[in-house]
């Protein structure tokens, strides 16, 4: 569809989900398919990674990327440390800061913002100005798993805590319309205690269950990994639903991804496809609210 002159100004607020996110990358396809291209983006966690790229034009850069993914891959660009968190990321993002997101804020093709948390005060922070990589880098920054970011004297971190589906940073950039995505984390299913666990698990899961929690001695105790992806989907569900309400947003996009685990970014082609065609089956809706 082709935007007319006195169209309301369009955001889209890309939300928290770690691998889920990868789901952005095929809502933002179905809508350039429909003509329907944001005039700005925001994004939290995730979300601020593919908003990023989107904002940069570098969309297709990232997707021809992310589907050629491997596990074995993921492995290698995720580097383990016990000092803030249980992987550092470095690898993972100096390859996204030299080919996605080497750009200032002022350059991008469109207005762009993002989310992260302030770890010693709890305050939300928007990220505006300087370094995308850096505001990135900050809004990705799961505790527990990736190390804090340091930015003006501060450890930043991944801005879900706080705010998952960011529409009220649209609003604040004078957005008139925003379309939300929310691929917010659902719970893993975990054996119940004292029942021994199913004879093998997958991916990061299994690696990081031998590491920590569960093992042959110990088949009550779920997997770290297990423990902290159910935690943080507690958390941001609770959040997310409680600032959707407060502050809600023109149209809601929620692709339904059944179970992606925290680090399946191998997997990248199941989401993509998935987000696209839950946005096309709100197609009607969207091109009414923008007609």
């Amino acid at each position: 569809m082709n935007k007319p002159m006195n169209a309301p100004r369009l955001g889209i607020a890309l939300g928290s989900g770690a691998a889920r996110g990868w789901a952005h990358i095929g809502v933002l396809r179905a809508l350039q398919a429909a003509g329907i291209e944001p005039d700005l983006v925001c994004g939290t966690s995730m979300g601020a990674f593919v908003g990023a790229a989107y904002a940069s034009g570098a969309l297709d850069k990232l997707e021809d990327w992310a589907v050629t993914l491997t596990r074995r891959d993921v492995l290698g660009y995720f580097d383990v440390s016990l000092n803030g968190g249980l992987i550092k990321g470095e690898k993972l993002l100096d390859f996204a800061e030299g080919t996605f997101l080497n750009k200032d804020f002022l350059s991008l093709e469109r207005p762009f913002a993002c989310v992260a948390t302030d770890l010693a005060t709890g305050r939300e922070i928007w990220l505006r100005d300087g370094s995308v990589a850096a505001a990135v880098r900050a809004s990705i920054a799961l505790p527990g798993l990736f190390s804090p970011q340091i930015q003006d004297h501060r450890f930043l971190v991944d801005g879900g805590l706080v705010n998952p589906v960011p529409v009220s940073l649209c609003r604040a950039l004078e957005a008139e319309l925003v379309i939300a995505v929310d691929v917010g984390l659902e719970l893993t299913a975990l054996q119940p205690a004292n029942e021994p666990p199913p004879p093998e698990k997958s991916g990061w899961r299994q690696v990081v269950g031998r590491w920590f929690g569960r093992g042959e001695e110990a088949p009550a105790q779920p997997a770290l990994v297990d423990v902290m992806t159910n935690s943080v989907a507690i958390m941001q569900k609770r959040i997310a639903s409680s600032r959707l309400a407060g502050e809600p947003a023109d149209a809601l996009i929620a692709p339904r991804l059944g179970y992606l685990g925290l680090l399946d970014f191998h997997r990248a082609s199941e989401a993509i496809e998935v987000g696209r065609k839950e946005t096309e089956r709100l197609l009607p809706m969207l091109e009414s609210l923008l007609a």
